[in-house]
C-alpha cells in the first residue's frame, strides 16, 4: 500500500473507518457498497482498476472480530471469487434458485465450543484393567 493511496483513502472513508480498516483487515480501502448478507457482513467493490491490486477489488468487512471464511454465505462467496459476476441483490440466476435443503446456513464451528462431538456406541474389544481392591485384614 503505497502512501499516496493511504491518504486518498483516508480522505475518502475518514479518520475513525480507515482506523478501523486498518486494524481489521490491515490495508485501507474505499469502495461502493454492494450489498449485505443476513448476518450483517457488508460487501464492498472498487471498480477502479488502478487503486487495487488485480483481484483485491472485492472485500468483505465482517461484523464479528473474530471472524474466518465460513462466514460468508455461499452467494456472496462466488461473488467474492469472481465466479459470478453480479452481486447476489442483482443476479437473476441466485434470485430464481431454490435451495433443495431447508436448513439455514450457519458458519463451521470446527474448533470452537459449538463443535459436533461424536460419541461411540461399539463395545471396545479391548478393556482396560480394572484392579480389584481387597480390604486389609
Amino acid at each position: 500500500m503505497s502512501l499516496w493511496r493511504t491518504v486518498r483513502n483516508l480522505q475518502r472513508v475518514g479518520v475513525r473507518e480507515w482506523w478501523r480498516q486498518l486494524q481489521y483487515i490491515g490495508d485501507a480501502k474505499s469502495g461502493t457498497l454492494v450489498g449485505a448478507d443476513q448476518f450483517g457482513n457488508r460487501y464492498f467493490e472498487n471498480r477502479n482498476g488502478e487503486e487495487e491490486v488485480p483481484g483485491r477489488h472485492r472485500w468483505v468487512d465482517f461484523v464479528q472480530h473474530d471472524f474466518n471464511a465460513t462466514q460468508v454465505p455461499p452467494e456472496w462467496h462466488s461473488w467474492l471469487s469472481h465466479i459470478r459476476q453480479d452481486p447476489p441483490a442483482a443476479d437473476p440466476v441466485i434470485q430464481n434458485l431454490t435451495p433443495p435443503w431447508k436448513a439455514a446456513w450457519t458458519e463451521n464451528l470446527t474448533g470452537t465450543p459449538g463443535a459436533y462431538k461424536s460419541y461411540n456406541t461399539v463395545v471396545p474389544k479391548i478393556n482396560a484393567w480394572d484392579p480389584k481392591v481387597r480390604p486389609r485384614v
